[in-house]
């Protein structure tokens, strides 16, 4: 599980994520998998910003935002190799030329859900995070935050990009990508994050993913 730039992938062993130099990340594991990290050199096009970015990056195949590959047999034996012992200069950027040649974007679960940066909607933000499943409105989430609900309405879309409910929805299909991931039933993850029925959790996954889970998470 990789989080960037306010968005969260769970990838499949068969899946890699590219991510831009000096974009900010975090790793973490679904289930009993450990995830592994290759840096590659390479002078690439500038970037566009980003506010999380630590400066302007290149980006080896020329894609500005992190992007899910797919994990081929030649793909896996390059990154064995240079992820081992360490080749010789001019051997390591062949391999690393080879490496980013075979880079193909793929489809994978992802879900945006950026947190606010004011310190009023951050507060439900992150108790949220906490608590994907709290129900709460803005309203009973004001003397919490300590601005009225209209000014959290505000500072929602102001700080995320999208209303309240629609970010509740991202922030909760994000909590519940790990657990997909780690096995769980669609009727777990769902109650997990806060919806009454499987149906109404399919229904908000396949309308904000593109796909219902069972695309990225099938079971046997």
């Amino acid at each position: 599980m990789v989080r960037a730039l306010g968005r969260t992938w769970v990838l499949p062993a068969t899946t890699a994520l590219w991510i831009p130099p000096g974009v900010r990340h975090a790793t973490g594991t679904a289930g009993t998998t450990e995830p592994r990290a290759l840096y590659v050199r390479h002078p690439g096009p500038a970037a566009a910003d980003h506010p999380l970015r630590t400066r302007a990056p290149a980006t080896g195949p020329g894609w500005a935002e992190p992007t899910v590959v797919a994990v081929t047999p030649l793909l896996r034996a390059l990154f064995d190799h240079l992820a081992g012992d360490a080749p010789a200069p001019a051997a390591r950027a062949r391999a690393e030329a080879v490496l980013l040649d075979q880079l193909t974007p793929v489809a994978a679960a992802s879900v945006l859900a950026p947190m606010p940066h004011d310190p009023r909607p951050r507060a439900v933000a992150e108790a949220l995070r906490d608590t994907p499943a709290d129900a709460r409105t803005l309203a009973e989430w004001s003397p919490y935050a300590g601005a009225a609900p209209r000014t959290l309405a505000r500072l929602f879309v102001a700080e995320t990009g999208m209303p309240f409910g629609r970010w509740r929805t991202h922030l909760r299909l994000q909590a519940s990508l790990p657990l997909l991931a780690s096995g769980a039933t669609v009727a777990t993850a769902a109650r997990h994050v806060g919806y009454a029925s499987s149906s109404a959790f399919v229904a908000a996954f396949h309308r904000t993913v593109g796909a219902p889970p069972g695309t990225y998470f099938p079971r046997d």
